[in-house]
């Protein structure tokens, strides 16, 4: 069975990178809670401007696939097998969720979208965004919905 979008990086990405990854995020939002509203909004503008793992696999791909064309049309036709190969992997990471520079990415804290949007919902939750949500008489806090979305 193939695994979910969602699921399907982190399950081919060590769990040390994972685990960091996580930590990072968690320490960024406790220092930017700290800081203040403005600095929760700045970060969150940042947030929307950070390219995601899929995204940065697709960059990557077609710039190699781009050089290897080039390189196939101007110094040896054998640079044609280039771009075939990078699309072979290209598929394999739509399917199965690897590919060769996955690993590399995710080091160097490549994140996923829902990496991402939990850092986002994170800081929209301490700024007070879903404060208009109400459980019952009960407004739900904060920390509870911080919670909620780790599971």
């Amino acid at each position: 069975m193939l695994p979910s979008t969602v699921e399907r990086v982190p399950q081919h990405t060590s769990e040390a990178v994972n685990a960091q990854i996580r930590r990072e995020t968690e320490e960024r939002v406790a220092i930017i809670a700290a800081a203040g509203r403005e600095a929760i909004d700045q970060r969150l503008n940042e947030l929307n401007r950070e390219w995601d793992i899929e995204r940065t696999l697709e960059a990557n791909a077609a710039t190699l696939s781009l050089a290897g064309l080039t390189l196939g049309a101007t110094i040896n036709r054998k640079w044609f097998l280039f771009p075939g190969i990078i699309s072979a992997f290209l598929l394999q990471h739509a399917v199965q969720g690897w590919c060769p520079p996955l690993p590399v990415f995710r080091r160097l804290g490549i994140r996923t979208a829902s990496e991402i949007d939990y850092e986002r919902y994170a800081l929209k939750a301490l700024r007070g965004d879903f404060d208009h949500l109400k459980n019952g008489s009960e407004q739900l806090a904060s920390e509870q919905l911080l919670q909620t979305m780790r599971r």
